[in-house]
């Protein structure tokens, strides 16, 4: 029955072919590579954190050959895939030699930052470790918290953000999405010493500004009011500041991009807020009460 029907069926999906989302034509594709951009994730944890991801050994000449030959290793395979999305988004306006060249200083830009970078993630490892009393070193939170390597993952999206890279910053990500299950925007700023407890369900939109020390709960939405407008709202300040030291319990959510959250302010589990709150607040829940309205017909309960 199904090789009966199976012409029309590619008839069908080949006519989708023509769209322009769809480049099985075209035959100067250019796309990064997904694989290849979780793996250079993954070598770059190795060099951040050597011998809890790898097989790493101590030598005699130090860690200066593995740190120098791993990292030239990541570069070559950052700006190949850089290049390609470089190619993807502006090929039309730009040469593959002017790719090449951008893709030079982008890496150069990108790997300058990493020692700084890896100063910011030991300050979220101690974070961490002060922050949850159930943690018995810092090494078990950098082997084993899905919050951590979140938060790791986007501080290297991050600086790929702020250097306008097409698509890399987003698979990033993703990857760190579903793998851990905290969606945290490459475009979101947040300082040092930032803790996820228990992080699944997380959610930080691309416009969020997060201050020093905060502390944010599993189920926690930092997000917009609304995005009904969809790509029109693109470039504008849509989700909440958090200021330093701040405290966000479990399945709150803080929405608006003119809410801030004052410094030293504790947002109460499961509440919703779009307003700004000055500092040193407490916000918490009272009387909770759920209504239901159905059309303009009266609901009754059975």
């Amino acid at each position: 029955m199904f090789n009966e029907k199976l012409d029309d069926i590619v008839a069908a999906i080949e006519q989708a072919y023509d769209a322009d989302e769809i480049r099985f034509n075209d035959t100067e594709r250019h796309f990064p590579n997904k694989a290849n951009v979780q793996q250079i994730i993954l070598d770059l944890r190795r060099v951040f954190f050597p011998r809890f991801f790898g097989n790493e050994a101590p030598c005699g000449a130090g860690p200066k050959y593995f740190i120098g030959n791993t990292l030239s290793t990541i570069e070559e395979a950052l700006h190949r895939e850089v290049y390609e999305a470089l190619l993807f988004r502006d090929g039309d306006t730009l040469t593959p030699e002017e790719a090449e060249k951008k893709s030079s200083e982008i890496c150069s830009n990108f790997f300058y930052r990493l020692p700084e970078l890896q100063r910011i993630l030991l300050t979220d490892v101690q974070a961490a470790f002060d922050g949850d009393p159930a943690a018995q070193s810092k090494e078990e939170i950098i082997y084993c918290y899905p919050g951590f390597f979140a938060i790791f993952v986007y501080r290297l999206a991050h600086e790929l953000y702020v250097q306008n890279v097409p698509l890399i910053p987003r698979i990033m990500s993703e990857y760190a999405h579903s793998e851990t299950g905290v969606d945290i925007n490459s475009g979101a700023e947040i300082d040092d010493y930032f803790f996820i407890d228990h992080a699944t369900g997380v959610v930080i939109g691309e416009t969020t500004k997060i201050g020093k020390h905060v502390k944010i709960y599993q189920g926690v939405t930092l997000g917009a009011l609304s995005t009904r407008a969809g790509h029109k709202l693109r470039g504008s300040e849509r989700h909440p500041t958090i200021e330093a030291n701040v405290t966000i319990y479990s399945n709150a959510s803080v929405l608006g991009g003119e809410t801030v959250i004052g410094e030293g302010s504790v947002i109460a589990g499961s509440a919703c807020v779009t307003e700004s709150v000055p500092a040193n607040s407490r916000v918490s829940l009272t009387n909770q009460e759920v209504t239901v309205r159905i059309s303009n017909k009266e609901f009754k309960k059975n």
